[in-house]
């Protein structure tokens, strides 16, 4: 896992590109009227901002992965990781005043990673569960339960960065990556987990519960 940073690393190009553009209109527009441009830099900076965070509650709680609003709560057959196994889905939409860098949901073993080219539709629209470039991670609990999350690109985050390779032991609230400027991660569970969440919740990543898994 990459180290700890005020900023996530993979931000510092967008951060210095966005402070030499305002720089260089600072340059030819002068202070007075460029100042506005600090603004770029600013929003670029807060996009990027990487905060500690510590799950709550005990190893059975499964904790959001994103912070955004939750969009839904449904039961559905998952059909491209899980043989049409019916499970729960966690739709979380991350706006891009939200933190992007996500987080493990629950502490095991990654048993896959999985990248999906594809379009590039509104994060909230239902279609972009199949459509959109996607990032797929199953992960086996320590008693055997397996969860899937999905990292979906959005209209504007058209780049999916993930840290892992399959394989790993991982700890819940572990950062994993992130999705740049507006995206989606949905979270299939099995169907006996009880979901602590609704739709309209606003989560954050390591360390809102989102189920318990039984």
């Amino acid at each position: 896992m990459p180290p700890t940073r005020f900023i996530a690393r993979e931000g510092v190009p967008f951060v210095l590109i966005a402070a030499g553009l305002s720089a260089l209109v600072i340059y030819i527009a002068g202070f007075k009227f460029g100042i506005v441009s600090i603004g770029l830099p600013l929003f670029v900076l807060n996009f990027f901002r990487n905060p500690e965070r510590s799950p709550l509650g005990g190893e059975d709680l499964l904790v959001s992965p994103a912070d955004g609003t939750v969009l839904s709560v449904a039961e559905l057959e998952e059909k491209r990781h899980f043989n049409n196994r019916r499970m729960k889905r966690i739709c979380i939409f991350m706006s891009v005043i939200n933190v992007h860098v996500n987080r493990i949901p629950l502490s095991g073993r990654i048993k896959s990673v999985k990248y999906n080219p594809g379009k590039f539709l509104i994060g909230f629209a239902e279609k972009a569960s199949l459509d959109n470039e996607q990032n797929a991670i199953v992960i086996e609990g320590e008693k055997g339960r397996e969860v899937l999350f999905v990292q979906i690109a959005g209209f504007i985050a058209r780049r999916i960065v993930c840290y892992l390779k399959g394989g790993e032991e991982v700890q819940r609230g572990e950062r994993f990556g992130l999705i740049r400027f507006g995206s989606r991660v949905d979270v299939y569970l099995p169907l006996d987990s009880e979901v602590l969440v609704k739709k309209g919740d606003k989560v954050r990543a390591g360390e809102s519960p989102l189920a318990r898994l039984l």
